[in-house]
């Protein structure tokens, strides 16, 4: 396997730059965010900036949509923020950068460090055309799993709205759209996936079309009609949205009993709210 250390010599002469808290992008500053970050390009836009993110092993239509999207909103100058993994993050990528927009790749390395490596080219293709590689590791920082759920609240923060356009429950999309709960942004999902149907379920926005994304953007996003649920289905789709993780914490957080959580959760996963 490629060291993907050994792929950072692929990106343009640039330096790694230490932004200290009272250098960050205002919507961090905002947030009284006080980790620094490392930058490689171009900071993140103050403008209108949404993020798009989703599957690894996204589905094909999956990844058309989130380059369609990123597409239309990157022409329209609206700023692109994304994971720069594979699958439906460098869909979002690269339909950013196929308008002619600019593009945030944030990443669970240093900024140095390709990763995936099969992402090197892209994250070049970035850097050139006037985007950035955002990262809260230090340079020469290896892949870890214990980063990208770090790096999914950058996403979140960096962004005015969240689109989750694929994911399986398991997915860390949704810690990014966890985390944009909590720092208070919106949150939207393309129905079709268990994921994305579990998002609708606890209140997030609809995207099925370009339309629904900006509607997302400017904070008025498009809901789902509502349906009737069962009173404990309810008490479990609020537990979730409130941030329980787990089957244990939910039935902590309700007092319902385990065997009542576990009859409502496939209705939730249906996305029957």
């Amino acid at each position: 396997m490629t060291d993907p250390r050994q792929v950072a010599n692929c990106y343009p002469p640039v330096t790694t730059v230490h932004l200290a808290p009272e250098r960050l992008p205002l919507r961090l500053q905002a947030l009284g965010w006080c980790r620094p970050l490392y930058l490689r390009g171009v900071a993140p836009s103050e403008g209108p900036s949404i993020a798009i993110v989703g599957a690894r092993a996204a589905t094909a239509i999956a990844m058309e949509r989130a380059h369609a999207l990123a597409r239309h909103l990157g022409a329209r100058g609206i700023h692109v923020v994304s994971g720069g993994a594979l699958g439906i993050d460098g869909a979002a990528h690269r339909g950013a950068l196929a308008a002619g927009g600019t593009t945030t790749v944030v990443l669970g390395t240093g900024v140095d460090v390709a990763y995936p490596v099969r992402h090197a080219g892209l994250f070049r293709d970035v850097l050139a055309a006037g985007g950035g590689l955002v990262s809260l590791l230090v340079d020469g920082t290896v892949p870890r799993p214990g980063a990208f759920p770090q790096r999914n609240r950058v996403i979140a923060a960096l962004a005015d709205a969240v689109i989750v356009i694929e994911a399986d429950v398991r997915s860390g999309s949704l810690s990014t759209a966890a985390a944009a709960r909590k720092l208070g942004r919106v949150v939207a999902a393309w129905p079709g996936s268990r994921g994305c149907d579990r998002l609708l379920a606890t209140g997030a926005g609809i995207v099925e079309d370009v339309a629904d994304a900006e509607r997302a953007l400017h904070g008025t996003p498009r809901f789902p009609a509502p349906r009737t649920l069962d009173p404990i289905a309810v008490q479990v789709s609020d537990a979730i949205a409130g941030g329980a993780v787990g089957v244990d914490e939910i039935v902590r957080r309700t007092g319902l009993t385990l065997r009542a959580v576990l009859r409502a959760l496939p209705t939730l996963e249906r996305g029957m709210l």
